[in-house]
């Protein structure tokens, strides 16, 4: 509805009146509910609009209007305990230059029960180059393409976050994908800044404290207008808070929705990617990626759950993955799980204290794995905790696809990797099954391209 998205808006000036209208069918035959609601100036226009009184486990369609425009038809679903079926997709890592969204048209096709987004929304970085670029790692020359620009310059206002946003969703896939289901959704890093941690930005040399607070304050507000959450951020001087991890119930999977960004500790033992060896620090009981309050959370959250599956949504892997070929100081991400520990340790021992069928899901890395987390991570002879599901990226490149490959047999554990293709999960959760489907895109640099299964698994098989 805005005149000029990549503008701001180019809205009028002053809060606009939107009206909407809920259907229980496709046809638009049978109205619910209708009404307005404002959207303000003050939130860029955007609508969070909160329906009270829908039936549990049915289908809806709804659209908006302003003035004589009305947008296209969207649906969405109610969740509800007692569905005996359920159609989940897993998405992440989302780079606009550096590939098309394919998989967004392929989700919004399968009309999943709801897309959980565990992050990289958008990227935060300035505008590249089109065409191919070779990058020579670990005796292999790998190529990559920008296919489309950024709008600006590495991104820093509340205005820049904005037209950033605006952008990605001027992509038809990725509306498609929206219009097609309901959404949960958290941030990892790029909404942001690079592999931020808490009150830290990636490069403190290069911004203050304060600057990063006023610019953290900037991209969750953007987050907020442009993501279909009902809370805006919590303001507190110049710092801002955004309640992100919540718990949601879809049939006989109870998913519990992490923040993995927004309370931890910094990262340590340098930035050294793919792997880096443990350092002093490495090992400090107090070193946290949840935070105390939001472990506590999961914790009462999980020992109360009755369903048959518990789900943990985290934006980066549980899992470990060694880039070494054995030994005590085994060389990993430290920007993950596996850079965290003591916090580790304190949530295996939860999963494996009675928890019912726990079951990760995860992204960021822009590879694909499909893992067993042990009681000791690093032990695969110790007891089976969870199984995790690692999705690819939507569109983002991965650089380092010799370096997981080669390292595979150093991880026992790892079911299957895909260190190539893009795509997305699908999951799909009975009473009594687990089914995971990787969904991979044959060409992500064509925005038609069509997708196929790389693999099945049965979560019992596993």
């Amino acid at each position: 509805m805005a005149v000029d998205p990549l503008q701001g808006g180019a809205m009028p000036a002053g809060d606009v009146v939107v009206g909407f209208r809920v259907w229980e069918d496709a046809e638009r035959r049978k109205l619910l509910r209708e009404g307005t609601v404002i959207a303000p100036e003050a939130d860029a226009h955007s609508v969070h609009l909160k329906l009270e009184g829908l039936r549990p486990g049915r289908e809806y369609w709804y659209a908006f209007t302003l003035g004589d425009f009305e947008s296209p038809l969207g649906r969405t679903r109610t969740t509800s305990p007692d569905a005996e079926n359920v159609r989940l997709a897993l998405a992440s890592c989302q780079s606009w230059q550096s590939g098309f969204y394919a998989a967004y048209t392929d989700i919004a096709a399968w009309a999943p029960d709801c897309v959980i987004h565990v992050g990289d929304y958008i990227y935060e970085g300035g505008i590249g180059t089109i065409g191919s670029r070779t990058v020579a790692k670990t005796g292999e020359t790998l190529s990559f393409r920008t296919v489309r620009l950024h709008n600006s310059a590495e991104i820093v206002t509340l205005w820049d976050y904005r037209n950033r946003y605006a952008l990605y969703k001027s992509d038809r896939a990725l509306q498609a994908a929206h219009a097609a289901a309901p959404w949960i959704v958290a941030m990892d890093d790029h909404e942001v800044d690079n592999n931020w941690a808490g009150d830290v930005p990636q490069d403190p040399r290069a911004q203050t404290a304060l600057e990063f607070s006023v610019r953290k304050l900037a991209a969750f507000k953007a987050w907020y207008e442009h993501m279909p959450v009902e809370r805006p951020p919590l303001i507190d001087d110049i710092s801002a808070s955004l309640a992100m991890n919540d718990v949601f119930r879809f049939g006989s999977a109870q998913v519990h929705l992490l923040d993995t960004r927004q309370y931890r500790s910094d990262q340590v033992c340098g930035e050294g990617f793919p792997g880096q060896a443990p350092c002093k620090q490495y090992g400090n009981a107090n070193r946290t990626l949840l935070g105390a309050v939001q472990e506590q959370w999961l914790k009462r959250e999980l020992r109360a759950s009755s369903a048959r599956y518990n789900v943990l949504a985290s934006q980066i892997w549980l899992s470990p993955w060694r880039f070494d070929a054995g030994g005590d100081a085994p060389e990993v991400n430290m920007d993950a799980w596996d850079g965290y520990p003591a916090a580790r340790e304190r949530l295996t021992e939860t999963l494996a204290d009675g928890i019912a069928n726990p079951v990760i899901m995860s992204g960021d890395w822009h590879c694909a794995a499909a893992m067993t987390l042990h009681q000791r991570p690093f032990d695969p002879s110790s007891r089976p905790v969870a199984h995790e599901f690692a999705g690819t990226s939507i569109s983002s490149d991965c650089g380092w696809m010799r370096e997981m490959e080669d390292s595979k047999t150093s991880n026992p554990h790892a079911h299957y990797l895909n260190a190539r293709k893009r795509g997305y999960c699908r999951f799909e959760v009975g009473t009594k099954q687990w089914v995971t489907t990787y969904r991979v895109v044959a060409d992500p640099y064509v925005a038609d391209s069509p997708l196929s299964n790389d693999v099945e698994m049965r979560l019992a098989d596993l």
